[in-house]
């Protein structure tokens, strides 16, 4: 009896220890610049940590204090400006064991028809959809 219930045990460690692990999301240091209501638009920016076994990516994102938030990037156009425009297919890719920042000048989300003054010292709730891992909630800390 002993045996059969040592036996059963190590087969379930081992069939469990043999299950892949999907993404493990983490975000940190979410922060947004100030800017008053009259401004229609705000960013922000944050490090996406994957530590899991597979790639997630981040399919969207809400706020309250938002109409709408987009995943948007920084570019420089062909004259040597800087433009924004959304990411291409609405995706950002977070690989597995990588780090993803959202950077001025770079990938971030874009608070389009802002809802409230982005005063600095505020903060904001978003929500972060990811393609695995689901809606991940945060708090974005109002910067000058």
């Amino acid at each position: 009896m002993k045996k059969i219930f040592l036996l059963t045990l190590l087969v379930t460690l081992a069939v469990s220890s043999c299950k892949p692990a999907g993404p493990k999301i983490m975000v940190d240091t979410a922060w947004g610049r100030q800017s008053p209501k009259t401004a229609t638009a705000g960013a922000f920016y944050m490090f996406i940590r994957n530590a899991g076994l597979e790639e997630d990516k981040l399919i969207g994102a809400k706020s309250a204090a938002c109409k709408t938030v987009e995943l948007h990037e920084s570019y420089q156009t062909p004259e040597g400006a800087m433009g924004m425009r959304r990411v291409t297919g609405d995706v950002i890719a977070i690989p597995p064991g990588a780090t993803v920042e959202l950077k001025v000048g770079g990938l971030h989300l874009m608070c389009i028809d802002k809802l409230q003054d982005f005063n600095s010292g505020a903060q904001i709730e978003l929500t972060l959809r990811f393609e695995k891992s689901g809606d991940v909630p945060l708090t974005a800390d109002i910067r000058e």
